[in-house]
């Protein structure tokens, strides 16, 4: 495996907790609707536990109101009553096969509870990079042991992957700070 090769592996690795944090982060409510708030929904339907995506359609016509449109009649109470157990603080109201979800505003101190979930995530990811970047060590170390790169070749690839991980650590707290901001804002 070459230098370049090992980094490039690396950094996908790495995006891909990057790229889970903005998942997390995007789920996260802020006091606006957003279609992506319902994706931790797990909704008891078909003898199984499913994501809500897979029993009906999310939709956000206003900014402080979900609509879900439920394709099944028969998972329109299982669907109302897994959006209020969720633990988002959202109240369901069933029109028909359509479920209206009122955002109500968030309170101070939701929103510091808020800011505190955030930063679990945020660490989850810090976690996770250093974890990549272990691995990665781990398996540069091998190589030189095994004589397939010299010494050399592993100082300046090991600086090259803590160049990386410090970076997406920053992109990280950038992510956090973002976050953070965007939850407290009344």
């Amino acid at each position: 495996m070459s230098e370049d090769k090992v980094v490039v592996d690396l950094r996908k690795r790495m995006d891909g907790a990057i790229d889970a944090l903005r998942k997390e982060f995007a789920a996260l409510r802020t006091g606006r609707a957003a279609a992506n708030m319902l994706d931790p929904v797990q909704v008891e339907a078909y003898g199984n536990r499913v994501p809500l995506l897979q029993v009906g359609t999310v939709s956000v016509p206003e900014p402080r109101l979900l609509m879900v449109q439920i394709w099944d009649k028969a998972n329109v109470k299982a669907a109302e009553k897994a959006i209020r157990d969720a633990g988002l603080g959202l109240n369901p109201q069933v029109d028909g096969q359509m479920l209206r979800v009122p955002v109500p505003d968030l309170s101070e101190e939701r929103r510091k509870e808020l800011t505190k979930v955030a930063a679990k995530y945020s660490e989850q990811t810090r976690i996770a990079i250093r974890n990549v970047r272990r691995d990665g060590m781990d398996v540069l170390k091998k190589q030189e042991k095994d004589s397939v790169i010299s010494q050399d070749e592993l100082r300046k690839i090991e600086k090259d992957v803590q160049t990386l991980t410090d970076g997406l650590i920053k992109r990280v707290d950038e992510l956090l700070a973002a976050k953070d901001k965007e939850i407290l804002q009344v």
